[in-house]
C-alpha cells in the first residue's frame, strides 16, 4: 500500500496578500518567486537568498505553480495589468516617489520594453500581456 505524503508549504488565506497563494511563514506570494525566475532570471537558489526562505520552500513554490499555472499566470498578468494602469496614473514617477531624490532617480526613463524578460514572457509559454 502506497503513502501520499503533503509537503504544507504553501497556504491561501483570504485575509493575506488577496488570497494569493503564499509560502508558510511568509507574505511571499508565489507569482513573487515565479517572476523573480521569469523575470528577473534568478536561480532557485538564489531567490532562497533574495528572500531569506529555504530552498525547499522555493522548490514548493514552483511545484504548486505548475500544478496550477494557469490560475497562477493569470494573477501574474492581473499584477502586470495594475502595474501598468498604476503607472499611468504616474504612481512609481521620481516625481512622485515618498523617496529623497537621489533614490527616486535611479528609475528615471525605465519602461517595460527595458526589461526584454517581461516582453518576452508571453513567448516563452508564460503570460501573454496586452499594452493597454
Amino acid at each position: 500500500m502506497n503513502t501520499i505524503h503533503s509537503i504544507e508549504l504553501i497556504y491561501s488565506n483570504p485575509k493575506i496578500r488577496g488570497g494569493r497563494p503564499c509560502i508558510v511563514g511568509t507574505g511571499l506570494r508565489v507569482l513573487d518567486v515565479v517572476m523573480s525566475m521569469h523575470f528577473g532570471g534568478r536561480s532557485p537558489d538564489q531567490i532562497a537568498s533574495d528572500y531569506d526562505i529555504s530552498l525547499a520552500k522555493v522548490h514548493a513554490a514552483l511545484a504548486y505553480y505548475y500544478e496550477n499555472k494557469a490560475e497562477i499566470d493569470d494573477d501574474i498578468r492581473e499584477d502586470i495589468r495594475i502595474g501598468r494602469q498604476l503607472a499611468k496614473e504616474g504612481f512609481g514617477k521620481p516625481e512622485n516617489s515618498i523617496f529623497p531624490a537621489p533614490t527616486a532617480g535611479l528609475l528615471r526613463g525605465y519602461t517595460d520594453s527595458d526589461n526584454p524578460s517581461v516582453q518576452g514572457y508571453a513567448s516563452s509559454g508564460g503570460p501573454s500581456v496586452q499594452q493597454g
